[in-house]
C-alpha cells in the first residue's frame, strides 16, 4: 500500500508569522493520525504474514518436538521394565513420564498418552485433570470476585471454561443494568431540579460545538458530493470514475473521518495549500476536536491488534510493539523450537544407553 498523502499547514518563511497554536495543533494531529494509519497497516500485514508462517514453519516444528517428547516417554516406560532398574530410580522414570505425559496430554491433545499416565499414577488422567481445573476454578472465583464483587452461587454448575464465562458475563451484565436504572434515576433526579444560568449556558455552548464539528464534516462532504455524484454525469467512462470516487467519500463520510475527506479534497484539486493556509483558528479548533477523536480510535484500534497479537504468541506486550519486533519474537520462538529438536533428538540417543541412563537419573531430582 502506498503512503497516505499527508495533509499539513505549511511553515511559513522567516519574514512570515508564525504557525497558530490551532495550526500547530492541526499538524501534529494529521501527522499522527497518518503514522497511525500506516502502523495498523503495517500490522495488519504483518499479522497475515506472521499467520502463515504459524501454520508452514512453527506447527509442524512444534509437532516433530511433540513427537520426539513423546518418544522420550516410550524409552523411560521401557527403562522401568527393566529388571537392574531400582526402586530410586523407578520413581524417577515414573515421574518424569508422568509430568512429560500431562503436559503432552494437556497443552497439545495427545490423548493417545493417557493409558502410560495412568499406568504411572493412582488416578487417572480425566481424574487428575478434573481436580486442577477444581483448583483453577476457584482462584478464578476469588480474583473475579475481587475484582467486580461477583458473587458466586454455590448452586450453579461452573466447572468449565464455557459455564464460568457465561455465568461472569451474565452477573457483570446485571450489575450493569443495576448501575444504569441507578444513574438514570439520579439523572432523572437532577432534570427535575431547576438549571443555572451557567447550567443553560454551559450546555448551549456544547450543543453548538457538537453542531459546528457535524457541519464542518457536512461541509467536506457536500462539496465533494457537488463535484462527484454520477446521476447526471452523461459520460459512461466518466460516470464509473465519479461513482469509485463517491463510494471513497460515503465511506469517509459515514466513518466521520476529517482526515480522508480532506484527503480527497487535496487528491481532486477541490482545495489547496493556501486554503489550508487560510483557514480561521475557529474552523481549525472545530476540526481539531475530530481530529483528536479520530487519532483516539485509531489508538485504540491498534492497541487491540498489538494485544491480540501477544495474547496469540504467548509475549509480552513490550515484545509485539514494533512490527520489527513481533518479527524478532517469532523468529526467536522458530529458532528455540529447532534447538529444542536437536536437544530432545540427542537425548533420546544418548539415554537409550543404559549406562548413561543410570548416570544421568542420578542428578534427576523428583519434582515437588
Amino acid at each position: 500500500m502506498s503512503q497516505l498523502q499527508l495533509v499539513r499547514i505549511p511553515t511559513p518563511g522567516k519574514d512570515k508569522t508564525p504557525l497558530s497554536k490551532a495550526q500547530k495543533e492541526f499538524n501534529r494531529l494529521t501527522r499522527k493520525i497518518s503514522d497511525l494509519e500506516q502502523q495498523l497497516v503495517d500490522f495488519r500485514q504483518a499479522a497475515t504474514s506472521l499467520q502463515q508462517r504459524v501454520h508452514k514453519e512453527y506447527v509442524p516444528l512444534l509437532n516433530e518436538l511433540n513427537k520426539f517428547r513423546a518418544d522420550l516417554i516410550w524409552l523411560f516406560d521401557r527403562a522401568y521394565e527393566r529388571n537392574e532398574v531400582t526402586k530410586t530410580e523407578k520413581k524417577k522414570l515414573a515421574d518424569l513420564i508422568s509430568n512429560l505425559a500431562y503436559d503432552l496430554i494437556s497443552e497439545h491433545g495427545m490423548d493417545e498418552l493417557k493409558p502410560i499416565f495412568d499406568k504411572y499414577n493412582t488416578d487417572s488422567f480425566d481424574a487428575t485433570d478434573a481436580e486442577a481445573d477444581a483448583q483453577i476454578s476457584d482462584v478464578m472465583k476469588e480474583m473475579v470476585s475481587s475484582m467486580y464483587g461477583i458473587t458466586f452461587d454455590p448452586a450453579v454448575d461452573v466447572s468449565t471454561k464455557e459455564k464460568f464465562t457465561a455465568y461472569v458475563d451474565e452477573q457483570l451484565r446485571s450489575k450493569q443494568e443495576a448501575n444504569a436504572e441507578r444513574q438514570q434515576q439520579a439523572e432523572q433526579k437532577r432534570a427535575q431540579k431547576p438549571k443555572t444560568a451557567k447550567q443553560l449556558e454551559r450546555e448551549a455552548k456544547k450543543q453548538l460545538e457538537e453542531r459546528n464539528i457535524t457541519k464542518a464534516v457536512r461541509t467536506l462532504y457536500m462539496d465533494l458530493v457537488k463535484a462527484f455524484h454520477p446521476d447526471r454525469e452523461p459520460d459512461e467512462a466518466e460516470k464509473d470514475r465519479k461513482t469509485e470516487i463517491m463510494q471513497r467519500v460515503t465511506e469517509a463520510y459515514e466513518k466521520s473521518d476529517l482526515l480522508a475527506l480532506l484527503r480527497l479534497q487535496l487528491e481532486f484539486n477541490r482545495i489547496d495549500q493556501q486554503h489550508l493556509e487560510t483557514l480561521a483558528d475557529d474552523q481549525l479548533r472545530y476540526y481539531n476536536k475530530i481530529l483528536k477523536q479520530q487519532a483516539e480510535e485509531l489508538d485504540n484500534e491498534l492497541y487491540g491488534i498489538q494485544s491480540q497479537l501477544a495474547g496469540a504468541m504467548g509475549q509480552p506486550f513490550m515484545m509485539v510493539g514494533s512490527v520489527l519486533g513481533l518479527e524478532l519474537s517469532f523468529n526467536n520462538d522458530v529458532r528455540s523450537l529447532k534447538r529444542s529438536i536437536k536437544a530432545t533428538k540427542k537425548d533420546i540417543k544418548d539415554l537409550s544407553d543404559p549406562v548413561v541412563l543410570k548416570a544421568w537419573l542420578k542428578t534427576y531430582r523428583i519434582q515437588r
